[in-house]
């Protein structure tokens, strides 16, 4: 009997007895796995090519696993009540992907945890086109820089969309608009690309149905019972992967406009998701009153987008995400589009630069309850084989090729980011604007400072923009006595200093951006 590691992939095969002229519209299999102790999980099976069916899938309980195949068209022997078993056995590897479990939400539902109860810091990374028009080298080559900077997942799109007429052998994920028919050589390259992001260590994050502007953009084309088609063949080849699904990407999703795209939700994920799920919205838009309580809906994922007016700047502090947290049912928050380094901004029209995107990625942790934060850079999001303007985003400035983006210092804040949170309780932490006598950012929002402290108040921490310093109410702190700069352009931390209860205004010793820790003994 096939033995399979606990959290890993398991793949049946399956013959048709006939041939179809439209496989995915023409055809449908579903795959209930039963666990060794009665659970059921059923998922949809995907076309493969010419006869070939398969359904994959992901065993979270070891012992003995049987699967069994339904097919709408019954006749079909092939692909209609074919039965087999797998065992599962314990992981005994080094990926702390399968050692600790699919991710799911924590308890109170403020952030991600693994399956063994292991909290889950979301640092993830922008590469829209990545898997469209990388080859296998330069993937593994761009993984590789991001692993060792802390990165904990990536961000990609699976069809054509906007930025990218198909992937890098001009194939197309699928054709047509009322009936589309998939190309599985499109997805069996993907394929390839997905692997790799989860056997390095990495959670993939696709969107499924990317819809900004018409064209080329599926959630935009296609009537919704195609998207639903389409997107359902997606999660049935990728659902086995440890991933987590952004089902629309960059689109309107408020009011009226939600209700589309929870029905599609609905249909593509069900009523018992075994992977999280959210939605992209396009930027400062708000959608987690119309989705908190769809099933599917995981966590909120937010754009503040690359403006940087005093308007775009205050809706980030002082605007939805630092309100929202406070509603029920929680959800966590997590910012997946902030400002790209690089990219020009649409105010100013200056390039975005490392002081830019560390001040928003820190903003948009301390706001809400940290989950996470996203990062981006002009170069590697479009994957860029040379220095140009990335396709469909006119204004955007020239961006770099890929390889040279990598090596922007942006992402190397983004691994004092994650060297930060990894020696702190993070998911401890609430906001805390209370602190602050006043706020610095009152009248300029570069300058906000943004406060949290942890649940127990016995410590705190504040991300401090250039060029201020802060009071505070130290009083609300328990047992205050020591204090330590972290500096994120460096990733270092200063000597531990006493302070005294009296003391309250902290200033940095230079004119940069800083942490301020304060604690206990």
């Amino acid at each position: 009997m096939e033995q399979v590691a606990q959290w890993t992939r398991f793949e049946a095969q399956f013959t048709s007895s006939a041939d179809y002229e439209n496989p995915v519209q023409d055809v449908q299999i579903e795959v209930d796995f039963t666990s060794p102790n009665g659970k059921k999980q059923t998922i949809f099976g995907f076309w493969d090519g010419g006869r070939t069916w398969k359904a994959r899938f992901s065993p979270d309980e070891t012992g003995k696993w049987k699967y069994s195949s339904r097919c709408l068209r019954q006749e079909d022997s092939g692909l209609n009540n074919q039965a087999g078993e797998f065992t599962c056995v314990p992981y005994t590897g080094d990926n702390l992907l399968y050692r600790r479990g699919a991710i799911r939400l924590s308890e109170n539902r403020r952030y991600l945890v693994h399956s063994d109860g292991t909290p889950f810091f979301w640092l993830s990374d922008t590469a829209w086109n990545g898997a469209l028009l990388s080859d296998a080298r330069g993937w593994k080559t761009y993984l590789s820089d991001r692993i060792a900077k802390g990165f904990t997942a990536i961000q990609f799109v699976t069809t054509q969309w906007r930025a990218a007429t198909g992937d890098a052998d001009g194939r197309l994920a699928f054709t047509g608009k009322d009936k589309i028919q998939i190309n599985p050589e499109f997805y069996q390259r993907m394929d390839r690309r997905v692997d790799t992001l989860n056997e390095l260590g990495l959670v993939a994050s696709p969107v499924l149905l990317w819809s900004c502007t018409s064209g080329f953009d599926p959630g935009l084309i296609l009537p919704d019972d195609q998207l639903i088609i389409l997107a359902q063949y997606m999660v049935g080849r990728y659902g086995a992967h440890q991933v987590i699904w952004m089902l629309g990407g960059d689109g309107n999703y408020q009011a009226g406009k939600a209700e589309r795209w929870k029905k599609i939700g609905r249909a593509v994920f069900g009523d018992n998701p075994t992977r999280l799920a959210t939605m992209h919205p396009q930027g400062l838009q708000w959608i987690a009153d119309e989705f908190r309580n769809e099933n599917w809906f995981s966590f909120n994922g937010y754009q503040s987008g690359h403006g940087d007016s005093d308007k775009n700047l205050r809706w980030l502090c002082e605007g939805p995400p630092s309100q929202d947290w406070k509603k029920e049912p929680h959800v966590p928050e997590i910012n997946l589009e902030p400002n790209y380094e690089g990219h020009k901004a649409y105010q100013s029209k200056k390039p975005h630069d490392a002081h830019a995107v560390r001040r928003a990625s820190y903003w948009s942790l301390l706001v809400s309850p940290p989950a996470g934060v996203t990062y981006g850079v002009h170069g590697i999001w479009s994957w860029e084989s040379e220095p140009k303007e990335p396709m469909g985003h006119k204004g955007a400035g020239i961006a770099p090729a890929w390889d040279e983006a990598m090596k922007l210092p942006g992402s190397m804040s983004m691994k004092h980011l994650e060297s930060l949170f990894s020696s702190i309780e993070w998911w401890n932490l609430l906001p805390a604007q209370e602190l602050l006598v006043e706020q610095p950012g009152a009248s300029d929002p570069h300058k906000f400072v943004v406060a949290a402290k942890a649940t127990d108040s016995t410590w705190a921490i504040l991300y401090i923009p250039e060029g201020t310093s802060v009071t505070l109410h130290i009083e609300k702190l328990k047992k205050l006595s020591l204090v330590r700069w972290f500096n994120p352009r460096t990733g270092q931390w200063s000597e531990t200093y006493q302070i005294s209860k009296d003391s309250g205004t902290f200033t940095p010793e230079d004119n940069n951006d800083w942490i301020l820790w304060i604690g206990m003994n």
